[in-house]
């Protein structure tokens, strides 16, 4: 489980910036940016959840990152100032119950596994700008401040709470959330409905949130911002949920119960509820309470579809308390299951992200995670998808493509050959045929489809826009045969040229758009066209500028260095070799 006036510019440079990664990860991106970047409106704040670190990473959580490092970097692409915030949720019941079952304290418990998750972050290029852990001093000083105003504002109050409460999700529950089930043992038990978890009841004294009093004031910010909640169906969710009156929320814990948490000020007796501090997160990476307005005015919230509850009823009305802007855009996503079953210890069918991005590579993984993920509904995931996937479309389909052109065999010179404009005339009548200019219609709106998919969130719909392109890019180089033609023949050799040039653009397009995606695939593919790296920003894209009658920059000069196949094809049998047994991927 896890937590948690756009300015006309004509001038443009570009800035090397190093994303704040681990010192000895860190990577340099190219951002282009305009003179006046720093406005608001090209200021960009995307978080994840922080992730509960009462266990190892698994497949979810590197899911909610990957598809948050896609946007951010696709906004450094555009030349946008973007901050990209991840971390980890490390207080609570369930903490303090799993670091006494390791046998340590629970901060070395917490750091332990934090680590964990910033490894396989740095190894599956996550981005991030900003790394928060709830136990480091600047977050509990923003989550006492942020107390102190719902307080002072009488937003929260003594009082007593008696109903059903889920450890393991650390949320409370209503009573038409909870059923009876039977537990392994036989025992009657009751638990939630939407997780699964026990459940018990629970009374005691602690403090309330007035929840009730904003249920009005969501369903106007919800009605008056249909696109705030993205996909359309979760966004139907909660307006459904809003059709009932919304209880009081207790906001703490009896600190002999808890004491593994941050203190209510003012209370020593009591422990501030988990989601409270967690939630104060993205406001911690934004600078609050000191300096926090220009980041907060432009987040975003990237979350699983199993928190949406706290992310789009708690959090806002928490926010609306105590005065402050909500969210843009709250990005929910679903859940993976492997071989149509959920996830499961028991089941023995965990996926560990890391040792599966150390078989099929880091971008292998990214790959499959985006083409194949639909926020609206859960995805399957299977080794045997992922070596199909990646094999048709990475090696075969985009790796083939560029091996075919740039390849001695036709390209002898090894350089961006030059373009006939009498061959491919804007007017047919040339050596080009209807089929090949559809394709270069569709590779030119191919950036602004890529964009609305990034908008929306639907990644897989823009690789599959991508992937469509890149088979049309190789059917146009299949029906012409360049390898038959006679380059003894003036126009013969005009035509070569001139197919391996729009081809060749075509692929420059494709790896500029892929690389927040698969940034160490995209920059072996445009480091072996010789694309610099101030030449792979969306400004400088300008597909097939010869066909216009304008200048390339490109013609004539010398490819990069070939260094090797783009993608290596996926054998079934290397896989399984290469998988670790049971007791060697145990993480101790």
């Amino acid at each position: 489980m896890h937590r948690l006036t756009s300015m006309s510019c004509q001038f443009h440079y570009i800035i090397y910036l190093f994303i704040a990664v681990p010192r000895d990860q860190r990577l340099p991106v190219w951002r282009s940016a305009s003179t006046h970047f720093c406005t608001d409106d090209r200021s960009y704040y995307i978080t994840t959840p922080i992730f509960y670190v009462n266990a190892s990473p698994h497949l979810g959580h590197l899911y909610s990152a990957v598809i948050a490092d896609c946007l951010h970097r696709y906004r450094l692409l555009q030349g946008f100032n973007s901050k990209f915030s991840t971390g980890t949720d490390e207080h609570g019941l369930k903490i303090q119950q799993a670091a006494e079952a390791a046998g340590k304290d629970p901060l070395t418990f917490c750091t332990d596994v934090s680590e964990r998750f910033k490894h396989l972050f740095s190894s599956c290029n996550i981005a991030y700008t900003d790394y928060i852990r709830t136990t480091e001093q600047r977050h509990r000083r923003a989550v006492e401040h942020f107390w102190s105003v719902l307080w002072n504002k009488g937003l929260i109050y003594k009082g007593g709470y008696e109903g059903w409460y889920s450890t393991q999700d650390e949320s409370f529950l209503m009573p038409s959330q909870v059923a009876d089930a039977v537990d392994s043992s036989g025992k009657d038990i009751k638990v939630s409905l939407e997780s699964g978890h026990k459940v018990e009841w629970m009374k005691e004294e602690n403090y309330m949130f007035r929840l009730s009093a904003f249920r009005s004031q969501l369903l106007d910010w919800l009605r008056g911002n249909p696109r705030a909640i993205q996909p359309e169906r979760f966004y139907q969710a909660v307006l459904q949920w809003l059709q009932e009156d919304l209880p009081d929320l207790s906001v703490s814990r009896q600190r002999s119960r808890l004491h593994w948490g941050i203190p209510v000020p003012g209370d020593a007796e009591q422990t501030i509820y988990v989601w409270l501090d967690a939630l104060v997160n993205y406001l911690t990476v934004a600078g609050y309470p000191d300096k926090h307005d220009h980041w907060w005015n432009m987040a975003h919230h990237i979350v699983g579809k199993d928190i949406l509850k706290f992310h789009a009823i708690y959090w806002p009305s928490f926010l609306l308390a105590a005065g402050l802007s909500l969210p843009k855009t709250i990005y929910v996503h679903s859940h993976w299951t492997v071989g149509g079953k959920k996830m499961s210890k028991s089941l023995g069918n965990v996926v560990d992200p890391l040792e599966r991005s150390q078989i099929f590579t880091s971008d292998g993984m990214r790959y499959f995670l985006l083409r194949q993920g639909v926020p609206d509904s859960d995805c399957d995931y299977t080794d045997e998808k992922v070596i199909k996937l990646l094999n048709a479309e990475l090696t075969d389909s985009l790796g083939g493509l560029l091996n075919r052109c740039t390849a001695p065999a036709l390209n002898p010179a090894q350089v961006y050959p030059s373009f006939c404009l009498q061959s491919f005339p804007c007017e047919r009548g040339g050596r080009a045929v209807s089929e090949d200019y559809h394709m270069l219609d569709a590779v030119k709106n191919l950036p602004a489809i890529v964009q609305q998919h990034y908008e929306s969130m639907h990644i897989y719909k823009a690789l599959e826009a991508i992937t469509a392109c890149v088979r049309q890019t190789n059917g146009f180089v299949q029906r012409h045969t360049p390898w038959k033609l006679d380059r003894r023949h003036t126009q013969d050799q005009r035509w070569l040229d001139t197919i391996i040039h729009v081809s060749l653009e075509c692929l420059r397009i494709y790896g500029t758009l892929l690389q927040p995606i698969v940034p160490e695939i995209s920059n072996k593919l445009l480091s072996r066209l010789g694309v610099q790296p101030g030449e792979r920003s969306l400004v400088a894209l300008n597909f097939l500028p010869r066909y216009q009658g304008m200048h390339c920059p490109f013609e004539g000069r010398a490819l990069g260095l070939d260094s090797g196949v783009l993608f290596s094809r996926m054998e079934r049998q290397n896989i399984d070799k290469r998988k670790p047994t049971k007791k060697t991927a145990k993480i101790k």
